[in-house]
């Protein structure tokens, strides 16, 4: 028995919690030393695999920002109810008083044949082309916005058939055949994103795993010696999963810098185009949530990659 486990057998089972946990952190910290005296080559492979990262994460922030299009655009869904010619001010209030005791509508608003011609006069531009006219062309318009159940595609179309059987209604439109066009793209980004990010996963791992197999190599006679002293295998393997742990945690970092310059550069041309289209909205980067969840996951690759590696090249390692 070695001297080193026969002080641990003398030790009461705190005192080995407590040994156990500053092995790891000499592990830890000797580990980044390690990193340190080789800043060119660790930091390559660190910015590798912050660029390999970065590459899932920009797809998700993506996907991110056109669900939250979609969302806000949910209003857009609305059902047009189109009433053609005069009607009597009690008739239309009587139409408004049977739509709103529709289980199925959220909201509606009226907007009357004089209304619906000053709008387009203010943002059409032909004003003086429109006083020529006789008679207003345009027709009263109820718009109704159904509640979330009735928000869908079918139940939507469901509730309109049901409206244009009212007597004033003349006909209804509704649009949502394109948010159903973007609903479909943004499934397809996601269904992108994973694919992608599955094959920089096993990218990650391989980069670090081959990252390792070096660092081994180049510490091949220490490990001989470590072994003939009677070091254990997970003694010897420890400080090289700890750097393979640092390369993830780092590149997770490096990702999350590359995401926030590109929302950055990104977010000044997005703001104007949605200001086109009467939208407010701002290019949202990854949360820090997110962030946490990435230098986890970098982690855990970074781990896996240096134990694959540790596993297969340390066995082939025996002292002479």
């Amino acid at each position: 028995m070695s001297p080193s486990s026969l002080t641990r057998s003398k030790l009461p089972l705190s005192g080995r919690i407590v040994m156990f946990f500053i092995r790891h952190l000499q592990h830890a910290t000797g580990s980044m030393g390690e990193l340190w005296r080789t800043p060119v080559s660790s930091l390559m492979t660190m910015a590798v695999l912050g660029v390999s990262l970065s590459l899932p994460a920009a797809l998700q922030v993506l996907v991110k920002n056109a669900e939250n299009i979609t969302h806000s655009w949910d209003s857009a869904a609305q059902i047009s109810l189109f009433i053609e010619g005069e009607r009597s001010p009690q008739s239309i209030q009587s139409l408004l008083a049977r739509l709103k005791s529709y289980p199925e509508i959220s909201q509606l608003q009226y907007i009357s044949r004089e209304q619906a011609l000053a709008e387009f006069q203010q943002r059409s531009g032909f004003g003086e082309a429109l006083s020529y006219l006789g008679s207003n062309p345009l027709p009263a318009v109820i718009t109704v916005t159904p509640t979330e159940r009735y928000s869908t595609v079918v139940g939507a179309k469901e509730l309109l058939a049901k409206l244009e059987q009212e007597a004033e209604v003349s006909f209804g439109r509704l649009d949502i055949e394109w948010l159903q066009r973007l609903q479909a793209l943004v499934n397809l980004l996601e269904r992108i994103v994973l694919g992608l990010a599955l094959l920089l996963v096993l990218a990650v791992v391989l980069v670090i795993g081959n990252t390792i197999r070096l660092a081994i190599m180049n510490r091949r006679n220490e490990i001989e010696v470590m072994k003939l002293v009677g070091a254990t295998e997970a003694f010897i393997q420890r400080p090289f999963l700890y750097s393979g742990i640092w390369y993830g945690v780092v590149g997770g970092l490096l990702a999350w810098c590359i995401i926030n310059l590109l929302v950055w550069y990104l977010s000044g041309t997005l703001s104007s185009f949605m200001g086109l289209y009467g939208s407010d909205l701002q290019l949202q980067s990854l949360s820090f949530t997110e962030l946490l969840q990435m230098v986890a996951a970098a982690s855990f690759l970074g781990w896996l990659g240096s134990y694959l590696s540790v596993r297969q090249h340390l066995r082939a390692i025996e002292p002479h």
